[in-house]
């Protein structure tokens, strides 16, 4: 099976590092020319690099998702750099606050996280959308997490967030349909990498006792197949709903978690 993404046109934002640069560079081995966004531009150059070493263009925007005007400029940017996009990847997000209760939680860590996590991909999808519907389609994939399917103690912040995304994917879903564009989400478990060993696994330890090696394990058994979701397998689902290959499907929350939000 081809997912003939070659010579497409695509904006990943979050590229520096973890998840991002492994979507990033899988889209790059596909052929894909891109447009890198975010607000550090020299942790992103490296990234870059990584992916022209494959034969692909890859431009780099600095951009504060959160501020919409300064994504309006980028995707301009990337439209006259690249051509019409085919595809956004919203990978950028935040963790927010870890292991404190929704009370506990301040205003201020709340905001953060849905600005994070709901505004910056509100305002991408809204200036790339009038650019898919002129060129009569197009491809949005969200990065959300199973957190915002199930809930969770101890990550209100974060869970709201992604349950926010979830309907704001499923609404633009709705809406960009008839313009033949897919709008989709992704939603990886917990994620094997830093954040994942020296935060959650770290704050597992300590608070029950056990080694960071014992904390992992007892995570990867709370999923059906026994294992921590990896960045490649993210990567992975990014591509198919990137792809032709997953035409008829728009508004879906696809989780890519081991089977954990099925048990």
């Amino acid at each position: 099976m081809k997912l003939n993404l070659q010579g497409k046109n695509v904006i990943i934002t979050g590229p520096a590092k973890g998840m991002g640069r492994t979507v990033t560079l899988a889209f790059a081995a596909e052929g894909a020319n891109l447009a890198l966004t975010g607000r550090d531009i020299a942790a992103i150059e490296p990234v870059a690099e990584e992916a022209r070493a494959l034969g692909v263009t890859a431009t780099v925007l600095r951009c504060d998702l959160s501020i919409g005007a300064q994504v309006n400029t980028m995707v301009a940017e990337a439209e006259k750099t690249l051509g019409p996009i085919d595809a956004l990847i919203n990978v950028a997000g935040g963790s927010g606050p870890i292991g404190k209760t929704g009370w506990e939680t301040t205003q201020e860590e709340f905001d953060d996280i849905v600005r994070i996590n709901m505004t910056g991909c509100f305002n991408t999808m809204r200036a790339v959308l009038p650019g898919m519907i002129a060129n009569s389609g197009g491809k949005i994939v969200n990065v959300g997490g199973t957190f915002g399917m199930h809930g969770r103690a101890g990550r209100m912040a974060y869970s709201a967030s992604k349950w926010g995304l979830r309907g704001i994917t499923k609404s633009f879903a709705i809406e960009a349909g008839p313009h033949n564009i897919n709008v989709n989400c992704v939603a990886p478990g917990m994620v094997d990498g830093p954040r994942f060993r020296d935060k959650v696994c770290a704050n597992m330890a300590a608070a029950q006792g056990i080694s960071l090696e014992q904390a992992m394990q007892r995570h990867a058994e709370d999923y059906a197949l026994r294992r921590v979701t990896t960045d490649q397998d993210v990567a992975h689902a990014c591509l198919f709903l990137a792809s032709e290959v997953s035409r008829q499907i728009t508004g879906v929350d696809l989780p890519v978690d081991g089977g954990w939000a099925a048990l």
